[in-house]
C-alpha cells in the first residue's frame, strides 16, 4: 500500500513472493510498473478508500506512505482498508516517522546526486519547534529533464495515536519497535529512533 516506484516489493519477488501493489500517484504506479511489467498486479488507488483486492497474507505500507495522512481520521480508514484485505491469519505491517526524525532529515538542506542528476531537499521543519501531531513540509527541487518540484507535507503520529487507530480499525497490535540505520529495536523511544514500525493482525 502507497508503493510508490517499488522500492519496497522488488526484491520480495525473487523471494518467491506474490505481490500486488497501489499508489495514489499513477505516475509511481507507471514507473513501478516499467521495473516488474506484468509480474505484479498494480493499480491507482487512494489507502484512505483501499478497495478490496483480495486476502493477503501479508499487507504492508512502509517508507512513511502513512505520514502522508494529515488526520487521525485517514489514519483509521486507511488502515481499515488494510484490515479488509488480510487474510484470517495475515499480518499487516507500517511504519511511521517520529519525531527525531522531524527534527533532523525534515528540518535540514540536503543536496544529492541520483542518477546522474542533481537534486536539492528543503526541511521547512524546526529541529527545536517539533510538536507531536504537526504537519511538516519539506520541498524536492532538482536539475535535469523530467524534473518537477515536489512539496512533500506529511503529519506526525505518536504512538497512542497509532495504538488507538489500530483498535478503531479492527487490528490487534502485537509488535511496536523502533528502527534507526537499518537496525531494529525492540522498543520504540522517540528520541532516539527515526521510525516506529507496528505489526498487527486481525482483532
Amino acid at each position: 500500500v502507497g508503493c510508490g516506484t517499488g522500492l519496497s516489493f522488488v526484491a520480495m519477488i525473487p523471494r518467491g513472493f506474490e505481490v500486488t501493489g497501489c499508489d495514489i500517484s499513477p505516475a509511481m504506479i507507471e514507473r513501478a510498473r516499467e521495473k516488474v511489467g506484468e509480474e505484479v498486479e498494480l493499480l491507482v488507488a487512494d489507502m484512505r478508500e483501499l478497495p478490496s483486492l483480495g486476502e493477503f497474507d501479508l499487507v504492508w505500507a512502509v517508507n512513511d506512505a502513512i505520514n502522508y495522512l494529515l488526520s487521525v481520521e485517514d489514519l483509521e480508514a486507511a488502515l481499515s482498508g488494510m484490515r479488509r484485505n488480510l487474510a484470517p491469519g495475515g499480518v499487516l505491517l507500517f511504519d511511521v516517522n517520529t519525531l527525531t526524525a522531524y527534527r533532523g532529515f525534515w528540518s535540514d538542506e540536503v543536496a544529492f546526486e541520483h542518477g546522474g542528476k542533481s537534486f536539492s531537499w528543503s526541511g521547512r521543519g524546526s529541529a527545536s519547534g517539533v510538536e507531536p501531531g504537526a504537519v511538516f513540509e519539506a520541498r524536492l527541487a532538482g536539475e535535469g529533464e523530467g524534473v518537477e518540484e515536489h512539496v512533500h507535507r506529511q503529519r506526525h503520529f505518536g504512538e497512542a495515536e497509532v495504538l488507538a487507530a489500530i483498535g478503531a480499525a479492527g487490528l490487534r497490535c502485537v509488535e511496536v519497535a523502533g528502527e534507526k540505520e537499518g537496525e531494529l529495536a525492540p522498543t520504540l523511544d522517540e528520541a532516539r529512533h527515526t521510525k516506529a514500525v507496528y505489526v498487527c493482525t486481525a482483532a
